[in-house]
């Protein structure tokens, strides 16, 4: 059996942060990140633990950019985990992550969101249950089919080390995961979505983790650097104003993550700090024949096979 490292996993997720900040920043070339590093309190929350959030706010390019880094602890699972998974009744586990939202200033430059994690429950005498997820998606306004292309070939490129299998799945998870049921639309036009992840063993599923991790900034970053200066109108603000509002609904409606959080006390400035600074909802929206914002509805918000 191989040994699990869970001080490996957090070394490695601290330089992410790192790593994912520098990048933003030096893209934006104004704004920085102000952190705000925090402990939670074991008599109170019955969680120990803490972590680092970081927000970016008022940029050149970005209006508002999040990269947060969590390590909860606690001395049993809560009742709603154990329903489900019935195998961590009565073990300590260790939540680690790093989660990050990217809401740029133009509407050419899509929103964006990835995150990593791992999950640990030990037991004296017993051997550990442990898993990693994670992913990255993205949510244009106005697409290029080209930046669209690099995304999702930056996806099937991180993955191919891992067998021919790994991107289709985890495209498809990531297809099904960032859907809109009540709007019958995609979030945006996919990427990578994973969990549970702990075969064949921890070394393989921590270099995914990684490969996934690693691979969000050569993704990200050349759509940035081709859009972050295209002119746009106010008409096109507002679209993208309009359409943050799915990322609102999804966020409170349907992601795990969120959920979870908020349902067992967890810290809400950075469980919120994905949603964006600006949004608005308008009744009834319909975009006009022909227009570029039915173009999105129409081409970019199906899932389909990007790369042929």
């Amino acid at each position: 059996m191989q040994d699990v490292d869970k001080y490996a996993v957090k070394a490695y997720l601290l330089a992410l942060q790192d790593a994912i900040c520098d990048g933003l920043a030096a893209i934006d070339g104004v704004a920085s990140f102000a952190e705000d590093a925090w402990q939670r309190d074991p008599a109170k929350d019955h969680l120990g633990g803490g972590g680092r959030s970081r927000v970016l706010k008022g940029g050149r390019v970005f209006e508002q950019a999040g990269v947060n880094f969590s390590h909860v602890t606690g001395h049993e699972m809560p009742a709603s985990a154990t329903a489900h998974r019935p195998e961590l009744a009565g073990r300590s586990f260790e939540a680690l992550g790093v989660s990050l939202v990217i809401h740029p200033n133009n509407p050419f430059v899509p929103t964006s969101h990835a995150n990593v994690r791992f999950f640990i429950a030990e037991k004296e005498g017993e051997a550990p249950v442990w898993w990693f997820g994670g992913g990255f998606d993205l949510t244009p306004f106005y697409p290029f089919e080209e930046d669209v292309l690099h995304w999702h070939q930056t996806a099937s490129d991180l993955c191919q080390p891992f067998g021919d299998e790994c991107y289709p799945k985890y495209k498809q998870w990531c297809d099904d995961y960032f859907y809109l049921k009540h709007r019958d639309e995609t979030r945006g036009v996919g990427g990578l979505f994973f969990d549970d992840l702990n075969s064949p063993g921890f070394a393989q599923s921590f270099a995914f983790m990684q490969a996934v991790g690693d691979g969000f900034l050569r993704a990200y970053l050349p759509i940035v650097e081709k859009r972050w200066q295209t002119p746009f109108n106010e008409s096109q603000r507002q679209f993208q104003l309009y359409r943050r509002g799915r990322y609102v609904e999804f966020n409170l409606v349907y992601d795990r993550g969120t959920l979870f959080g908020l349902q067992t006390g967890g810290r809400t400035e950075s469980i919120l700090m994905s949603m964006p600074p600006l949004v608005a909802w308008e009744y009834n929206w319909q975009p006009a024949e022909g227009s570029p914002e039915q173009l999105l509805y129409e081409r970019y918000l199906k899932p389909q096979n990007w790369l042929g």
